[in-house]
C-alpha cells in the first residue's frame, strides 16, 4: 500500500522523466542538518524519485552511492527514510557504483 499523501506531489510528470532518465542527485545539504520526514520529502530529488516511483508501480528505486565511509551510510539512511515513508523495502536497493565525491543519485526503473 502506498501512502496517499505522496500522490499530491507537484510536477509529477517532469519528475517521472528526470528520475527515469539517469536519476536525480541528492544535494549534500540534506546531510548538514537534522533529518525528519518533512525534510527528506522537501528534498527535490527525493520528491521527484518518489513521484516517479508512484507513477510506475510496480517499480524499483535505486540509491546509487560512492565508495568510502560516508556515502554508503547516507545511502542506507536515505533507504530507511524511504521505507519509513511507505516504499516497500524490497523495492529500494543500494548500488555502490558512483565515483568518490559524486552525490547520491536516485533512479527509478520498471520491474
Amino acid at each position: 500500500m502506498r501512502p496517499c499523501f505522496l500522490l499530491v506531489l507537484p510536477g509529477w510528470f517532469a519528475a517521472l522523466v528526470a528520475a527515469q532518465a539517469q536519476g536525480v542527485a541528492v544535494v549534500s545539504d540534506l546531510w548538514d542538518r537534522p533529518r525528519t520526514a518533512r525534510a527528506v520529502l522537501a528534498e527535490p530529488a527525493v520528491r521527484q524519485a518518489v513521484a516517479a516511483w508512484i507513477s510506475q508501480a510496480p517499480a524499483r528505486l535505486s540509491i546509487h552511492h560512492a565508495p568510502g565511509q560516508e556515502a554508503p551510510v547516507q545511502a542506507e539512511e536515505l533507504r530507511a527514510w524511504l521505507i519509513a515513508l511507505g516504499i516497500e523495502a524490497e523495492r529500494v536497493t543500494l548500488r555502490g557504483d558512483l565515483r568518490i565525491g559524486e552525490p547520491l543519485r536516485l533512479e527509478v526503473s520498471k520491474d
